[in-house]
């Protein structure tokens, strides 16, 4: 089986996220979109929430499946047996950043790091946008899955 994870912090998921996972599907028999837990980081959202508005999403999708990890990502490619790191690129910044992060995880790991671009539709899609939107009242539903919902 090839196994790939989708490592973040998805606070919250964006529509370039789901494109990411979507498109990755195709490449892969299984995307396991890896909730990371960082306990130095605020999060909008909390990590229940954050799950859900995920599994919300993907839930007719039986080839994606979302966990929560700690630690470092390539260990718990280990720990699952996945043989990959699917990454999305809106950028040459996320190029630059992702490159050094997939240099040492192939050095440290047998792990491959699989890049996908972002669709030109979703490219300017952050999840820090996507907080800041809904912090100064504006309509985020155009940036997220419709499972995304602020209380």
């Amino acid at each position: 089986m090839k196994r790939a994870i989708f490592p973040g912090s998805f606070d919250p998921i964006t529509l370039g996220h789901y494109d990411i996972i979507k498109r990755g599907i195709k490449l892969f028999d299984e995307v396991v979109v890896a909730i990371g837990i960082n306990s130095e980081k605020k999060y909008m959202f909390s990590l229940e929430e954050r799950q859900q508005y995920i599994e919300e999403a993907f839930k007719d999708e039986p080839k994606v499946k979302v966990v929560t990890y700690t630690g470092l990502t390539i260990d718990f490619c280990k720990e699952i047996d996945a043989d990959f790191i699917l990454r999305g690129l809106r950028n040459p910044a996320d190029f630059e950043f992702e490159k050094a992060i997939a240099h040492t995880n192939r050095k440290l790991s047998k792990i491959e790091t699989v890049f996908l671009l972002t669709a030109a539709k979703t490219s300017y899609i952050s999840s820090s946008i996507v907080r800041d939107v809904i912090r100064n009242n504006g309509d985020y539903t155009v940036l997220v899955p419709n499972s995304v919902r602020v209380k």
